[in-house]
C-alpha cells in the first residue's frame, strides 16, 4: 500500500496503489494544499521521485526545493503543445514517479472549454497509469460541465469530493477503483489526521444537502465554460453595457474563437462587433477556433461591407457552418489514437508514424454529440451541393498560406439522409487525415511549425452556382491577387493586381490543370494575354469544366464542347467566341456543327468587371496592410448583372522586384546554358549555382509510365541531399510541368520533392507535348514564392531563345556516382557540379530577360 501521508485517509480509501490518478474536487486551493503537503512529505521520506507541474496562476502548491523536481509550463501555447510537453516529461521521468499537478480548472483561461480539459485528462491519465505513477490532480467544484466530470470520473482511479461546512472539513469518495469497504463511499468528517464516516442519516443529509444547494446556486452549472462565456456575451450585448465591457468581451472571444495570430486578431477586433461574434458562434459546431480559411472569408466580407458602400448589392450572401478545431483533437482522443499522435510528433516518427495515423483517421468513429451536429448540418442544406474545406489554425496566415496542402471536398449531397451523412462524415475524415500528408508535414517542418498546434477546423459552405440541366456549377470562379508578381510584360503594372479565371468550379483556377489554360487577367489591361499573338488561341484556352453531376452524385470534369452540344449552358456568348475556322474545316468534312473557344473576352468589353475586382483587392490590401489573395465565384443574374461570392482571403507572400541586376551585354555563347525573355517569376536575381540537375526531355518522353514515376522519386532523393539551399544552390531543369499528376505532361513530383532547389526551370519539348504551363496564381506557384524558389519556363523552339544542349553534352554527369543503384537512368537524369565554374542565373524584370551562364569566362 502507498500512503497519502494521512493515516486516517489511508484507512478510508484503503491506501493508494501504483498507477493511481487521484482527482480532488475542491472549493478552495487551500483544501488541495492540505492534502498535497502530507502526500509529498511521505513520498520524500520514502525516497520517491516527486515532480511538481506548475502552470496555474493560483498560489503555488509546493515551495521550490532541491528534493522536488519542478517544471514550469505554459498552457497558453495550446492544447497540443502543452499536452505534448507533459507527455515528454512523463516519458523522461519513467516508471514509479509521484506527480502533483496544479488545479486543472485554471486551464479554462487558456483553452476556454471543458472539452479540452476532459481530452487532456483522457490522454494523460492512462499514460501515468501505464508507468505505475501516483498523481494528484484537482478541479474546482461547480466549474465544469456534467459531461466533463463524467469523462474524468470514467478515466481516473479515484475521485474524491473535498468541502467545508461551517468551518469543518469533509471528504466524500465518489470513486475508488478496485477497493471497497462498507463506509468507504460515505462523507467523512476530518479531525486532524482522522476521518470519521457520517453513518447517521441526520448528519449525512445535512452535509450533502448543503453541498447540493451550493452547487444549485448556478442554473448554468451543467454548461461548458465555453457556453457560459457566450451567455455572458449575449447578456452584455442586450443590456447596453459599457463600451469598455463590450470591447473586453470582443477581445476575449476573438482570442478563443477567431485566431491566436496577433495581426489577424487585431483586424478581427477592429472589424467584428460583439453581435457578429455571437452570430459566428451560433453557426459553430463544437468549440475552439474557426481556423484560418474561415477567418479570412468572414473578415474580408466584413471589411468590404464597411469600406465599399455598394458591396451589399455586389455580393452573394453565405450561410456557412464552421466545425471548431477542438473537434479534431476530440476525434483523435475518442478513438484512442493520442499515443500514436505523440509518436508522430517525435523526430523519428514525424514522417513514418504519420502514415499509420493517416490510415487510422480515415476509419475512426465520431462521438455521438458530434454525429448529431453533422446530421443537423445535412438537414439544413438538404440536397444542395456543399463543399467541406480545410481551415486549420495555421492556414492562410501571414507567410504561411498552406496553399493546397490540405483537402477540400465537394459533395453533390444527393441521396437519403443516411447516405448523405455517410458521405459528409467520410469527407471530414479525409480532410482530418490530410494533416498527415507528406507535403503538409514537409511544409510545416521547413517553416519551423512542426511543434505548434495545428488543429484542423472546417468550413462547410453551400456550393455557389446554379443548376444547368443535370449539372451544378457557378458561371465563373477564380483567384484574385492584389499584387501581380507574375508580370510577363514590362507594360503591365504589378500594383493593379491580376485574376486567374475559369468557367465552372474553381478547382481549375487553384490547381495546375493538365492540358488546359485558365484565363490570366492583368487588371490594368484585361485583354492582354501571357502568350504572343501568334500563339494558337484554341490551344491556350480552357477546354474542360469542373462541375457537380447531380444525376451521378459526384464531382466531375467534362469537356466544354459537351456542355455546349448538350445545351447544358445557354449563355454561351457571354463566355466564349465562335470558332469559325474549326466550323469551316469540319463543314468541309461533312460535319455541320458550331464550335466555340472559351476566351472570357466579353467580360472585359467594358471596365465594370475588372474595376470591381481591382477595388475589392485594393480595399482588402489596405485593410490587411499586406498584399492579399482571394478565391471567389461569380454568378450572373437574369438582367446580366453579376454577383461575387468571396470564398477566401489570405495574406499573399510576394517577392518584390529586388535590387536592379545588370546582366552583362556580351557573354561568350559557349558559356550560355539558356537565354530567354519573359516567362519567369521571382523578380530581379543574380543567383550563384553550385549544382545543375537536368532531366532530358526527349529521353524522358521515351520512358514507360512506371519509369517516369521512378524519375520523380529519384528527383526527390536528390532534393533531400540538399541540406542547405544557400550552401548548395541548385538549378533543377526538366520537361513540361513539374508537379503534374500526368507523367506524359511532365515529371510527377510532389512539391516536397523539389522544395530545396534555388531555381526551377520547365523546358518545353513540343515533339512530346511536354509544355510548361504558366499557372501563376495556383497553389503550386504560391509554394514557389513562399519557399523562395525562382521559376522560369523555357521554350527552346521560340525565336530569340537560346538553349545550349552542347553545354550538357560536354560536362561530366555525376548521377551514376551519386546513385549507382539507379545508374540505368543516367542518360535521363544528369547531375553537374558547377561550383568551380562561377555559374549564375540572372534576371531583369524591366527588360524581361533571364540568362544562365558561366561567369568564369564571360567577356
Amino acid at each position: 500500500m502507498i500512503s497519502t501521508g494521512i493515516k486516517g485517509l489511508d484507512g478510508v480509501i484503503m491506501g493508494l496503489r501504483a498507477g493511481d490518478n487521484v482527482v480532488w474536487q475542491i472549493d478552495d486551493i487551500e483544501d488541495y494544499i492540505s492534502l498535497v503537503k502530507p502526500f509529498v512529505k511521505q513520498a520524500l521520506q520514502e525516497k520517491r521521485k516527486v515532480i511538481y507541474l506548475r502552470f496555474a496562476s493560483h498560489k503555488e502548491l509546493l515551495k521550490p526545493s532541491k528534493d522536488i523536481k519542478r517544471y514550469e509550463l505554459n498552457a497558453y501555447t495550446g492544447f497540443e503543445a502543452f499536452t505534448t510537453k507533459i507527455n515528454n516529461i512523463i516519458t523522461q521521468e519513467g516508471e514509479g514517479a509521484y506527480y502533483v499537478f496544479d488545479c486543472l480548472s485554471e486551464l479554462l483561461s487558456a483553452w476556454a472549454t471543458d472539452l479540452m480539459i476532459g481530452n487532456f485528462f483522457m490522454v494523460t491519465c492512462p499514460y501515468l497509469y501505464e508507468l505505475k505513477t501516483v498523481t494528484y490532480f484537482s478541479i474546482l467544484r461547480n466549474n465544469h460541465s456534467f459531461q466533463s466530470i463524467a469523462r474524468i470520473r470514467e478515466t481516473t482511479q479515484l475521485l474524491i469530493d473535498v468541502y467545508r461546512c461551517k468551518g469543518i472539513s469533509y471528504i466524500h469518495p465518489l470513486k475508488v477503483w478496485n477497493r471497497y469497504s462498507p463506509t468507504m463511499f460515505l462523507p467523512h468528517q476530518r479531525k486532524e489526521d482522522k476521518f470519521i464516516p457520517l453513518t447517521d442519516s441526520v448528519n449525512a443529509v445535512k452535509i450533502l444537502s448543503y453541498i447540493r444547494e451550493k452547487g444549485a446556486e448556478s442554473v448554468k452549472r451543467n454548461l461548458d465554460y465555453w457556453d457560459r462565456l457566450f451567455i455572458e456575451a449575449e447578456e452584455l450585448a442586450k443590456n447596453g453595457s459599457s463600451k469598455e465591457q463590450i470591447k473586453n468581451m470582443v477581445k476575449k472571444l476573438c482570442s478563443i474563437m477567431i485566431t491566436k495570430n496577433k495581426r489577424i486578431q487585431a483586424l478581427a477586433i477592429e472589424n467584428f462587433s460583439l453581435e457578429e461574434l455571437i452570430e459566428i458562434k451560433s453557426r459553430l459546431i463544437g468549440t475552439g477556433f474557426i481556423g484560418g480559411k474561415t477567418v479570412g472569408m468572414l473578415l474580408s466580407r466584413k471589411v468590404l461591407s464597411r469600406k465599399i458602400p455598394e458591396w451589399g448589392n455586389l455580393t452573394e450572401p453565405h450561410d456557412s457552418f464552421y466545425i471548431g478545431s477542438d473537434i479534431f483533437y476530440s476525434y483523435i482522443v475518442h478513438n484512442r489514437w493520442w499515443k500514436i499522435h505523440m509518436q508522430q510528433k517525435s523526430e523519428e516518427g514525424y514522417f513514418n508514424t504519420a502514415n499509420v495515423l493517416k490510415e487510422k483517421m480515415l476509419y475512426g468513429v465520431f462521438p455521438e454529440e458530434v454525429m448529431e451536429h453533422f446530421q443537423q448540418i445535412i438537414e439544413y442544406f438538404g440536397s444542395s451541393p456543399v463543399i467541406i474545406r480545410s481551415s486549420s489554425l495555421l492556414e492562410d496566415d501571414f507567410g504561411n498560406a498552406f496553399a493546397g496542402k490540405y483537402e477540400s471536398i465537394f459533395l453533390a449531397n444527393q441521396g437519403t439522409p443516411e447516405q448523405r451523412y455517410i458521405q459528409f462524415s467520410e469527407a471530414v475524415k479525409k480532410i482530418y487525415a490530410s494533416t498527415m500528408n507528406e507535403d503538409a508535414l514537409v511544409y510545416r517542418k521547413q517553416r519551423g511549425l512542426d511543434k505548434l498546434d495545428e488543429q484542423m477546423a472546417l468550413l462547410v459552405q453551400r456550393v455557389s452556382g446554379a443548376y444547368h440541366k443535370n449539372y451544378f456549377f457557378p458561371d465563373l470562379s477564380g483567384v484574385g491577387l492584389s499584387y501581380n508578381t507574375y508580370v510577363w510584360n514590362n507594360e503591365i503594372d504589378p500594383e493593379a493586381g491580376m485574376l486567374r479565371l475559369v468557367f465552372g468550379l474553381g478547382t481549375r483556377a487553384v490547381n495546375r490543370v493538365e492540358g488546359d489554360y485558365p484565363r490570366m487577367v492583368p487588371l490594368d489591361d484585361p485583354l492582354r494575354r501571357p502568350y504572343a499573338e501568334k500563339d494558337d488561341l484554341r490551344k491556350y484556352s480552357q477546354h474542360e469544366v469542373d462541375l457537380i453531376s447531380i444525376r451521378e452524385n459526384e464531382f466531375k470534369t467534362l469537356p466544354f464542347d459537351k456542355l455546349i452540344s448538350d445545351k447544358s449552358y445557354k449563355e454561351i456568348s457571354r463566355i466564349a467566341v465562335k470558332d469559325y475556322e474549326s466550323a469551316r474545316l469540319m463543314s468541309e468534312r461533312g460535319v455541320a456543327k458550331e464550335y466555340w473557344i472559351l476566351t472570357l473576352d466579353n467580360l472585359f468589353r467594358n471596365n465594370l468587371f475588372a474595376d470591381s475586382f481591382k477595388r475589392i483587392l485594393k480595399t482588402l490590401e489596405e485593410s490587411y496592410r499586406y498584399p492579399v489573395e482571394v478565391e471567389f465565384t461569380v454568378n450572373f443574374t437574369k438582367d446580366n448583372a453579376f454577383k461575387i461570392n468571396l470564398l477566401q482571403c489570405r495574406p499573399l507572400q510576394t517577392r518584390g522586384l529586388g535590387q536592379k541586376v545588370e546582366i552583362p551585354q556580351s557573354i561568350n555563347k559557349k558559356e550560355i546554358i539558356f537565354d530567354s525573355e519573359g516567362y519567369f517569376l521571382g523578380g530581379n536575381i543574380s543567383q550563384k549555382i553550385s549544382w545543375i540537375v537536368y532531366v532530358d526531355p526527349e529521353k524522358y518522353n521515351k520512358l514507360v509510365l512506371s519509369d517516369k514515376y521512378e524519375i520523380a522519386r529519384i528527383v526527390g532523393k536528390l532534393n533531400r541531399t540538399i541540406k542547405n539551399k544557400e550552401e548548395l544552390p541548385t538549378l533543377l531543369m526538366g520537361p513540361g510541368r513539374w508537379g503534374t499528376t500526368t507523367p506524359s505532361l511532365g515529371v510527377p513530383v510532389k512539391f516536397a520533392e523539389i522544395n530545396n532547389v534555388a531555381v526551377l526551370a520547365e523546358v518545353a519539348f513540343a515533339a512530346g507535348n511536354l509544355m510548361p504551363e504558366l499557372s501563376f496564381g495556383t497553389h503550386f506557384f504560391q509554394d514557389l514564392v513562399e519557399t523562395d524558389i525562382f521559376y522560369l519556363a523555357l521554350f527552346p523552339e521560340k525565336k530569340g531563345v537560346v538553349f545550349n544542349n552542347a553545354w550538357f553534352e560536354s560536362s561530366k554527369n555525376l548521377f551514376a556516382k551519386l546513385f549507382p543503384e539507379s545508374a540505368k537512368f543516367e542518360d535521363v537524369i544528369s547531375v553537374y557540379d558547377v561550383s568551380d565554374r562561377s555559374l549564375k542565373v540572372m534576371s531583369d524584370v524591366l527588360s524581361q530577360k533571364v540568362v544562365c551562364f558561366s561567369g568564369r569566362r564571360a567577356i
